[in-house]
């Protein structure tokens, strides 16, 4: 089934959700056009997703996602951290900056704190990254009539999402910004694009494939749904709209005809598909030495906000898909009807 017949939608497009570069602004701009409208909720309070939720239904009674991670947190490693630390000791004293002394704000899983907040709202759509929750809170979302989502970034990641009670797969390609869904394995080789990740897929699974990574335009919505996705999902496209959050450093990157993604770990701890910036060309993207997601990204705080507020991208997360092409600086909900009616 198409997903927007599913869901009451006027057109198969899901935003993608994007932590940290956008809130319910966006969600609700994207539903009110006919998309599903995403909030990223991974790190927000329980207290931040009920005032988004709150926000996004004063502005829009159409369906929406939310969005959360599902990894497990480990134990904090002092001695790596510290080690990481001292990784980036000539960039502190560069930028007159100490390590930071607090945690600041971490991404977090989902758990049963969050499904109690929410069973009030039974919300249309939860979507997950890096798998799934414990198998009784998946029971309970779906006792709630909640359609619920999930990135596969391999044909095996996807056949295990079906098995475990998922009711849509997303096939986020290895083009796709933003983190890796990729709960299976650690192996980036493993990651396969975006055609040939939707046509395993397809192939192997009964439950609907959403196509994600690398799909910015009309004809590639078109090309997907031609190979019988039910439905595309789209983020960086959106990323330079009215309502994203995106920092200006992050605006200009996206618009510099100069700059590359690549995948890196630096920022997290975990893959992501960002544009390349000073951090990650000295250190070559990938380093053993980050710690485990989440928290490589603390001991960067201070220079990433240090450098934002000199007008530099140096150290900032700079999350982006390969295809920029659908860019533009509009209103996110005429640039969904502009993506799913081919006019400009």
């Amino acid at each position: 089934m198409l997903l927007h017949h599913m869901l009451g939608l006027d057109f198969p497009i899901i935003q993608a959700p994007m932590a940290g570069v956008q809130n319910w602004e966006l969600a609700a701009a994207v539903a009110e056009a006919g998309g599903l409208g995403s909030i990223p909720c991974g790190m927000l309070s329980p207290e931040q997703v009920l005032t988004e939720i709150a926000a996004f239904k004063q502005h829009s009674h159409k369906p929406y996602n939310l969005n959360f991670f599902c990894h497990k947190m480990p134990e904090i490693d002092n001695d790596k951290m510290a080690a990481w630390e001292q990784r980036l000791a000539a960039y502190y004293a560069e930028m007159n900056v100490s390590p930071p002394n607090q945690m600041g704000n971490l991404r977090v899983p989902f758990d049963d704190a969050t499904a109690e907040i929410l069973e009030p709202h039974k919300p249309p759509v939860l979507s997950f990254h890096f798998g799934l929750p414990a198998e009784h809170l998946v029971r309970r979302i779906k006792s709630w009539g909640t359609v619920i989502m999930s990135s596969a970034t391999t044909l095996e990641e996807g056949i295990w999402l079906e098995a475990n009670g998922v009711d849509i797969v997303i096939a986020q390609g290895v083009e796709a910004g933003g983190h890796r869904g990729m709960f299976l394995t650690t192996d980036i080789a493993s990651q396969m694009g975006t055609d040939a990740l939707v046509r395993a897929l397809l192939t192997t699974l009964t439950v609907p494939v959403i196509a994600a990574g690398g799909i910015a335009s009309h004809q590639g919505i078109v090309t997907m749904m031609d190979l019988g996705t039910a439905g595309v999902q789209i983020g960086t496209s959106y990323l330079l709209c009215d309502e994203s959050k995106a920092s200006p450093v992050h605006r200009d990157a996206l618009k510099s005809q100069m700059a590359s993604t690549a995948l890196t770990n630096l920022f997290s701890g975990r893959p992501a598909r960002g544009l390349s910036n000073r951090l990650m060309k000295d250190l070559n993207n990938i380093s053993s030495d980050a710690p485990d997601f989440p928290y490589a990204s603390i001991a960067l705080g201070p220079l990433r906000a240090r450098a934002e507020s000199g007008g530099m991208p140096d150290f900032s997360p700079l999350w982006s898909g390969e295809n920029r092409s659908g860019c533009r600086e509009i209103p996110a909900g005429q640039l969904t009807r502009s993506l799913w009616s081919g006019a400009d």
